[in-house]
């Protein structure tokens, strides 16, 4: 049964990621060639915004994609990922105009899946290191 449900949290970690890479470039695309897609904005982003939250629940109770191993690497990623959605990226691709709205959007909706993971696995540190911390002062 716990291997089933390892193998489910990999799965919507990929699903994630997968609907947030070619919403983002459609979505960049159609920015692009001034065609109006915002009215699916809001419900691609709640969807991503909940899978995130499945793969973090999964992988708060180690059953998900992210290891135990793998979470600071992950965290520093996402806050990277963060950071890159929140920067302006039209005047960074100055060169490259089309690709701006591409890439600010693949950026942003796979910042809207990740974030949700990173929250639950920084509530998972913050809980391993009080613990960690609790059990050494009762020695």
């Amino acid at each position: 049964m716990e291997n089933m449900v390892k193998k489910l949290g990999s799965w919507f970690f990929l699903i994630g990621v997968c609907i947030a890479l070619i919403v983002g470039f459609v979505f960049g695309l159609g920015q692009t060639l001034n065609t109006n897609l915002t009215s699916w904005d809001n419900p691609v982003s709640i969807l991503l915004a909940v899978l995130g939250f499945f793969v973090g629940v999964f992988s708060f109770f180690a059953l998900g994609a992210i290891t135990q191993e793998r979470v600071p690497t992950f965290l520093i990623a996402s806050l990277i990922l963060v950071a890159l959605a929140v920067i302006p990226t039209t005047t960074s691709i100055y060169y490259f105009k089309d690709l701006a709205p591409i890439f600010s959007n693949i950026t942003k909706y796979l910042a809207i899946f990740v974030a949700p993971v990173a929250l639950i696995l920084i509530i998972r540190v913050l809980w391993d290191s009080a613990r960690a911390k609790e059990l050494i002062q009762s020695k």
